[in-house]
């Protein structure tokens, strides 16, 4: 399987030095400005409807525009919006749309080949969201939307069911990219491939699980501060390795110029337990390290008939019994913080990082003893259900918890039977992840709130509480940042006495980069963002 991935890659090479260099007249070689990187958990759509997945929201990003977007520091700034206004009710945002942002070029627009956007794109882009036919993923997002109407060209007015402070950060999702009609009423379904946007990059063509090919949008409507168009770079190319190790050796060897992931297979090779670069790497390898607003947890469904998981005992028991600074040292060199707050992850308001449960063993064991009394249960037993991924993580927490009195079971299985199993309630105890689909704390807080029980909602541990439903509920309506704070860190506080959860860790990004490229940065939300990258010609 390697063998014919690394000869993909080859062929691939091949394809983009044959596709960007010059012709006869000009034989210069500009590999130079192909930013090239793998994409192991390949790509199922192009089409902005459908971007759920962080390897579709990442190509979505380079070929699609909305009306917003968000900076590196979490800020809402402009996108092909110029600006916007908000009522004094916060209920209705009018946004005045740029006149100089045009689509691809493509030739269902005509004789000229392309059209500028206007609000009637926005209009016709969000009702397609909201379309039942096309099924997207991301329909949830107007739930507090009243209507939307393009008043004219270059006015589009969005009016709410009831204020919601974080209506803007939900606006800079990809869902809520602007397409154009005329071309997606021709593809239908077949938009997916044949995505026509407004990016700094533009599609070129795409084999399905071996290259995705993206070219240079020259009319590209974004400035640096300079008044210099972008992007830099001529091209992205995309590979589809599915195994991370060679994944790996394609970016040491210099095939890739980036690498967004930390994998047991070379986690050590490349870094110390610090969570440094090794030696060998640091004169050709550059470390990006960040926040990134992503909990990691292990899940108790709350509705079971498991006489161990509707125990509050034994979950706090659990979430005594192993040493989270610990298990980050040795199963992730040092990449990640330590859970002891609460579900609300580090770098959002509302998050206390000392609410939670430190690592206290004779406190977990007496927990347990109490169970086995007060039950008469001397043997409890849990199984924790993750996918090969985490199953080290899972065998650190199985050998710590026994050797306090509980016994632990761990069952691999696939990620999409893991993913139906939580959403449908066949699993007692699992492991899971929650990476902000918008950068404010009432997206984590969601999970638990009694409406949102899945597979309707993200609650997937059918955790309910009256006080925590009503506290909720107020955070919609309550504009004040400080008081909407409080609301959050409340609600965090009495989830947490409740455990439904075992908070694991609050993830950090990390990327690793070849010394050619600057510009690339990070951010919390994990976006991959090219249109400021440069690459160096590599001596």
């Amino acid at each position: 399987m390697q063998t014919n991935n690394t000869f993909h890659f080859y062929i691939l090479i091949v394809f983009v030095f044959a596709l960007f260099s010059c012709s006869n007249k000009d034989k210069t070689n500009k590999n130079h400005l192909v930013f090239r990187y793998n994409e192991h958990k390949n790509i199922g759509s192009l089409d902005p409807a459908f971007a759920k997945d962080n390897a579709d929201i990442w190509a979505v990003n380079q070929l699609f525009n909305g009306l917003v977007q968000m900076d590196d520091s979490l800020h809402v700034q402009p996108s092909i919006a110029k600006y916007w206004q908000v009522s004094e009710d916060a209920l209705i945002y009018s946004f005045t749309i740029r006149k100089d942002v045009f689509y691809h070029k493509h030739q269902l627009f005509g004789k000229d080949s392309t059209r500028h956007v206007t609000a009637h794109d926005f209009e016709y882009s969000f009702n397609r969201i909201l379309d039942p036919k096309v099924a997207s993923s991301g329909r949830w997002i107007f739930n507090k939307v009243k209507s939307f109407k393009a008043e004219n060209d270059s006015t589009f007015n969005i009016k709410l069911k009831q204020p919601f402070p974080a209506f803007l950060g939900l606006l800079t999702m990809k869902y809520c990219s602007v397409v154009p009609k005329e071309v997606v009423s021709v593809f239908g379904t077949d938009f997916r491939s044949n995505p026509i946007g407004t990016g700094p990059f533009k599609f070129k063509r795409w084999k399905e699980n071996v290259k995705l090919v993206l070219r240079k949008n020259k009319c590209y409507f974004e400035t640096n501060t300079k008044g210099e168009k972008l992007p830099y770079l001529e091209a992205v190319a995309i590979t589809f390795l599915p195994d991370k190790q060679s994944e790996f050796m394609q970016f040491i060897q210099g095939n890739l110029d980036f690498l967004n992931s930390l994998d047991a297979s070379y986690q050590d090779e490349i870094l110390t337990t610090k969570g440094e670069l090794r030696d060998a790497y640091k004169s050709s390898v550059d470390l990006i390290r960040s926040p990134y607003l992503n909990t990691e947890y292990l899940a108790f469904y709350m509705d079971t008939n498991l006489n161990e998981i509707q125990s509050k005992q034994l979950r706090q028991a659990v979430n005594y019994g192993f040493d989270r600074q610990k298990m980050m040292t040795y199963l992730r060199n040092g990449i990640g913080i330590p859970a002891n707050g609460g579900f609300i992850p580090k770098g959002l308001p509302g998050h206390q990082p000392n609410i939670g449960f430190n690592y206290q063993p004779e406190k977990a064991k007496q927990l347990i003893v109490d169970y086995k009394i007060s039950t008469g249960n001397s043997n409890p037993t849990l199984t924790i259900t993750t996918t090969s991924n985490y199953l080290n993580f899972c065998e650190y927490i199985q050998r710590e918890l026994t050797k306090i009195g509980l016994i632990v079971n761990v069952d691999v299985i696939p990620a999409s039977t893991l993913k139906e199993g939580k959403a449908n309630g066949k699993l007692n105890f699992f492991r899971a992840s929650w990476i902000a689909d918008y950068p404010d704390a009432q997206n984590y807080l969601s999970l638990f709130y009694s409406k949102n029980f899945a597979p309707n909602g993200p609650n997937y541990t059918h955790f309910s509480n009256t006080q925590f439903d009503k506290w909720y509920q107020s955070s919609f309506t309550e504009t004040d940042l400080k008081s909407r704070e409080v609301l959050y860190s409340q609600m965090d506080s009495l989830m947490l006495q409740e455990t439904p959860i075992v908070p694991l860790y609050y993830d950090e990004v990390i990327r690793f980069t070849r010394k050619e490229i600057s510009g690339l940065g990070s951010n919390p939300i994990n976006m991959l963002e090219l249109k400021r990258v440069k690459k160096k010609i590599k001596i």
